[in-house]
């Protein structure tokens, strides 16, 4: 039996559409990525390094997070989900008073290509709009969940003034196998200047515990990064064609903290 032809034009669109939607996940495969799609990546001035963290805040394990960067003199990029900053505004408040920029990770940690064009401006807009009421600034970056684009999700950070930014590096620290070993030998496999690293200080989404194995890495990381001769900061601080401001302004929060 022949189909149609109202019906085969219709699914072709279908397909068309399912197809641009879904296109921007190429970008989730880290080596081409990083070699094609720089600003994505988050790649910036050779001797810095770029260090990032997904998933809080958590007030069982973001506050370790803080105080060991305190101790070691390092700022970084914590792009925070909604939910949780909403149900922790006092520790997102205190991530800025540290001078760590602020980025949004969504409302909910969801696959966006499970998600339409109102939905995915939804999420967007309500974790900027939380982070925005509790900082006193709107952020500008956000990165996916998963680290997975679509286009729906391009055109509505685009729309609210949302920059997406990847990493070069990870840590594979989410998984209950994860080990402090094992993070540092995975973040230092592929980092080099310019890099933009990520880790999690939070395990909403990971294996319980897991945000120890970061935790547990960090200092090591750190240590690597000065042998190497690279100074280690915030996205904002990166030289990174994603951000303009210089590292005294904090995108999520107007002028940086007096310390």
């Amino acid at each position: 039996m022949t189909t149609p032809r109202p019906l085969r034009a219709t699914a072709l669109a279908a397909t068309a559409l399912a197809a641009l939607h879904s296109a921007p996940v190429i970008s989730t495969f880290g080596p081409l990525r990083n070699r094609i799609m720089p600003r994505l990546s988050g790649r910036g001035r050779p001797d810095h390094v770029a260090l990032t963290f997904d998933d809080g805040p958590d007030p069982l394990s973001t506050p370790f997070f803080l105080r060991l960067l305190e101790r070691r003199g390092v700022r970084a990029t914590f792009f925070l989900l909604g939910s949780e900053a909403h149900r922790s505004p006092g520790l997102v408040r205190e991530i800025a008073a540290a001078g760590h920029e602020i980025g949004i990770h969504g409302w909910l940690h969801r696959p966006l290509l499970l998600r339409g064009p109102r939905a995915t401006y939804d999420d967007f807009a309500r974790a900027r709009d939380t982070v925005a009421a509790i900082t006193g600034g709107r952020p500008t970056l956000f990165r996916p969940p998963y680290g997975v684009m679509s286009t729906t999700a391009h055109v509505a950070a685009r729309r609210l003034g949302c920059t997406p930014v990847l990493w070069t590096c990870w840590g594979e620290d989410w998984t209950a196998r994860a080990t402090p070993g094992s993070v540092h030998r995975t973040v230092v496999s592929d980092l080099d200047g310019g890099g933009t690293v990520l880790l999690h200080d939070s395990d909403c989404t990971s294996a319980p515990g897991a945000w120890r194995s970061a935790l547990g890495a960090l200092p090591r990381i750190l240590d690597t990064c000065e042998r190497r001769g690279y100074e280690v900061g915030r996205l904002c601080d990166h030289g990174w064609p994603g951000s303009s401001e210089g590292p005294d302004v904090h995108p999520a929060g107007g002028s940086a903290p007096d310390h």
